[in-house]
């Protein structure tokens, strides 16, 4: 355990299951990922930093809004592990996740916007999906629903062209 920090400091596996409403199981499964990190005591238990409080909170709703674990570790990776992130950290971190949670922002927009248009599915069950996906061109620039995910049927027809291309030399 760092020297400057005393078990009388730090909370026990069970305290920040209890403040954070998850299992014990759930802390020790995020620690197998990276996302938190322990301090042990002399008999070998469990103790955390405070901020694995505000850890905790980040990983639950960065889930709930649809980020895999991996997306909130390579966040939560910018913070120091053994102390307490400061303000400028925190504030560090959010900047850094800015642009991951815009572009959500920007995709749920687009799925309450969703007035039964063509999305670049490749389903080609709906009357202007022949239109905006002929021949599931959509599908030449990625799996899924490339017209929602922000694609255009111009990236499409681009990338349908020069696959078309490639395979006539």
């Amino acid at each position: 355990m760092a020297d400057t920090l005393r078990t009388a400091d730090l909370l026990s596996i069970g305290q920040v299951a209890a403040r954070c409403g998850i299992a014990a199981s759930a802390l020790r499964f995020y620690e197998s990922l990276g996302l938190l990190h322990e301090f042990r005591t002399d008999r070998g238990q469990r103790r955390y930093l405070r901020d694995t409080l505000r850890r905790v909170a980040f990983i639950k709703a960065g889930q709930e809004v649809g980020l895999s674990l991996d997306e909130v570790k390579q966040a939560l990776d910018v913070l120091p592990t053994d102390r307490n992130a400061t303000e400028a950290e925190w504030q560090a971190m959010t900047e850094a996740w800015r642009a991951l949670l815009e572009a959500r922002a920007r995709l749920l927009q687009r799925l309450l916007a969703d007035r039964g248009e063509c999305i670049g599915c490749g389903c080609l069950t709906l009357a202007d999906c022949a239109q905006q996906n002929p021949n599931d061109v959509a599908y030449a620039i990625g799996h899924s629903a490339q017209y929602l995910m922000g694609r255009t049927r111009d990236d499409a027809l681009a990338a349908d062209a020069a696959q078309r291309a490639k395979r006539s030399r």
